[in-house]
């Protein structure tokens, strides 16, 4: 299969079926598209070219292309679909989706779209999934499994399997649970094929299965679905009732988001934005950060200003501030970076002590390495030993600082319970500017003797 690339020519070809209400020919062409491929048309669209597209195919296909667009098309298309409309576009998705969409829909709307559901099982269903927080497993499962009772025998239970799989559009997992709806365990499909038909399931399941509850973080969701490779895996209730199931693909869009979120906070942006926003929302996600580095440089120049007279003396350390601050924010957003992944992926082990002292001699190793080759070549460069020393030294200390800080924030932030992410980039340079700087002055000033 060609991978799908939207180009100007075929985005030409589709306005231009449009504006012609050429309806069979753009059936035609978009029959071999996939959803995605479609959402991703739609996306370029006008409002109403989009809207056009969606009316104008099947449910079957459209109700996944909307799961697929930018949310700022989805909610304009949405606007202008009738409720009878959106929930036949619902019938067609799996509940965690379609509570997704009811769950962006004005308030006054929802409970007529719902009421336009035929399936009255599939909108209990999504009511039920409304409930919980979107933040949580409960808010991000969906309603579709296969589960079969600890007390059937073999064969009711095939019987019962084909009937709940056609309600489910891939199964990962056959699910044992008792008589209160109580998650059991897993059945495998080997041991149901070759054991006796009258045999009952509680002598064949395997009763070790791994669950989340249904508050558990979507992060935490994902950490355990990727520690043992898992497609999909069951929710449960406060009290153990198995109540749905999460799927990988779920997983891989909260991976993304956030990734996408932890990279805008290294990047000194507060908010969740996109670069089709406006510049207002733009300038409100990124100017807080920018705020806090103008009071950084700020308080760097103030602190420059009280070794004025050391300035006059010895201006060769003037030239190397920039130096200094660079090597200070750089070091502390390496140290930084590495223990905000570590700590995602649930690496960082032992005690924050010993994870600030291998820190520490990281960077003091770094640091001499880094301070001898700047020693070296100040001296050749300017010929004078105890200034050059001076600098160099500073710059271990600055170093070994810098390391600490990067090191010390992200662990206890996280000790806090608040995202590590946020301290990495502007947060981390900004600190360590400040602090690189005077550790600077204030070693050149003590070995120079001034």
């Amino acid at each position: 299969m060609i991978p799908f690339k939207l180009t100007d020519e075929l985005l030409e070809q589709v306005q231009t079926l449009i504006s012609e209400s050429k309806d069979a020919e753009l059936r035609t062409l978009m029959k071999e598209f996939h959803y995605a491929d479609i959402a991703e048309i739609a996306n370029e669209l006008d409002e109403e070219e989009a809207t056009y597209i969606i009316k104008l195919l099947d449910s079957e296909k459209t109700s996944d292309a909307i799961t697929e667009l930018d949310e700022d098309v989805r909610e304009a298309i949405l606007n202008n679909l009738s409720p009878k409309e959106i929930a036949d576009e619902l019938e067609e998705l799996d509940t965690d989706d379609a509570a997704d969409i009811v769950g962006e829909l004005p308030k006054e709307l929802v409970k007529e779209v719902i009421s336009e559901i035929e399936d009255r099982d599939h909108a209990k269903d999504i009511v039920d999934l409304l409930r919980y927080d979107e933040d949580t497993a409960g808010g991000l499962m969906a309603k579709e499994l296969v589960k079969v009772n600890e007390n059937w025998t073999v064969t009711r239970c095939v019987k019962e399997m084909r009937t709940q799989a056609e309600e489910v559009t891939r199964v990962h997992s056959i699910y044992v649970i008792d008589d209160e709806e109580k998650l059991k365990g897993r059945l495998s499909l080997k041991d149901l094929l070759t054991v006796s038909t009258e045999t009952h399931i509680r002598e064949v399941y395997i009763p070790k299965v791994d669950y989340v509850n249904v508050n558990e973080k979507p992060e935490e969701v994902a950490k355990i679905m990727q520690k043992y490779d898992l497609e999909a895996i069951p929710v449960v209730d406060e009290i153990g009732r198995l109540v749905g199931r999460i799927t990988i693909d779920d997983i891989v869009d909260v991976i993304r988001d956030e990734a996408e979120r932890d990279y805008q906070l290294a990047a000194g942006i507060s908010q969740d934005v996109e670069a089709d926003d406006t510049i207002w929302e733009l300038t409100r996600a990124r100017l807080p950060w920018l705020i806090l580095g103008l009071f950084g440089g700020a308080a760097a120049a103030v602190i420059m200003g009280g070794f004025e007279e050391m300035f006059k003396k010895y201006t060769v350390l003037f030239l190397f501030t920039p130096l200094i601050a660079a090597m200070a924010g750089n070091v502390g957003v390496q140290s930084s970076a590495i223990i905000v992944q570590g700590l995602a992926n649930d690496d960082i082990k032992g005690s924050i002590g010993n994870r600030l002292i291998k820190e520490m001699l990281l960077a003091l190793l770094n640091g001499i390495i880094l301070s001898a080759l700047l020693l070296l070549f100040t001296w050749i460069w300017k010929g004078d030993f105890m200034t050059a020393m001076a600098i160099s030294i500073s710059l271990i200390a600055v170093i070994v600082v810098a390391g600490f800080i990067g090191t010390f924030i992200p662990l206890f932030l996280d000790k806090r319970g608040i995202d590590p992410a946020i301290a990495t980039g502007p947060f981390i340079t900004t600190s360590n500017d400040i602090f690189g700087i005077l550790i600077y002055f204030w070693i050149a000033k003590l070995i120079l003797g001034l």
